[in-house]
């Protein structure tokens, strides 16, 4: 094997890892969101595009080839709240979760889930997001500015009614509290129970544009939920939604 052929096959290496990378942080951008099925069928008919290319598989190159030109205007529009959605996380990235060691953590979510076990025990609603890799700059100024230590007393207090700012979202970021009266958008989808209301709507939908984990008590059933990515995972106990939310955190590190 001569010097060309080494260099011919490193080439075509480093391009398999380019478009597998290039690939991966595109199903990342659209995680979460009904987009990302359609994604995942993308990226496989783009590396079999490739390797055709790569064969010298003529009739098939110019098949994908003119597949794709026809069909990109109509993903446009089909998926144009995903791309919207996707966009708004560019540029958002920090590094809160890295910021907190395992006792921080705990001591957080304790906070959090005796506030949580407490309203729900009192028929309170409650909506607390907790800021992951995407920022929550942008909704934290649409709430009342706070600076403040975790604490279960003051979440507590935050979602007392008839106090202010007990309808909107409770925001932390950085293991701090930023700001309450919050508020998030409504998720798009239909197929949400009619039994779930605008709290949780509004978890969902927050959890489309960001990777914030989201913890929602509805007052009228005393059901405590945790949305993530999309997925909500409703009737937690205290112990489940601690374990829950600390496996989420910890796997975004």
């Amino acid at each position: 094997m001569n010097l060309a052929d080494i260099f011919f096959h490193w080439k075509a290496i480093i391009e398999i890892l380019v478009l597998w990378f290039v690939l991966y942080q595109v199903m990342l951008f659209f995680e979460g969101t009904r987009a990302i099925q359609v994604v995942r069928g993308i990226a496989l008919i783009l590396v079999a595009f490739f390797f055709f290319q790569k064969l010298g598989l003529e009739r098939l190159d110019w098949l994908f080839r003119n597949f794709f030109a026809t069909s990109v205007i109509a993903l446009l529009i089909i998926f144009h709240p995903e791309i919207r959605q996707g966009l708004a996380r560019l540029g958002q990235r920090n590094i809160f979760v890295s910021a907190m060691d395992e006792e921080e953590l705990d001591q957080m979510l304790k906070e959090i889930c005796k506030a949580v076990e407490s309203l729900s025990g009192y028929k309170i609603g409650a909506l607390i997001a907790v800021e992951m890799n995407d920022s929550l700059s942008g909704y934290v100024e649409s709430g009342v500015l706070i600076d403040s230590k975790i604490s279960s007393e003051l979440i507590q207090a935050v979602f007392t009614p008839n106090n202010p700012l007990h309808d909107g979202g409770l925001i932390i970021q950085r293991g701090r509290i930023t700001s309450a009266g919050a508020l998030f958008p409504l998720v798009q989808r239909l197929d949400i129970d009619r039994i779930f209301g605008t709290r949780h709507r509004a978890a969902l939908g927050l959890s489309e544009e960001t990777d914030a984990l989201i913890i929602v008590v509805s007052e009228e059933r005393q059901d405590v939920s945790l949305v993530y990515r999309g997925k909500l995972h409703s009737n937690l106990s205290h112990e489940n939604l601690f374990l829950q939310a600390k496996e989420i955190i910890k796997t975004r590190k």
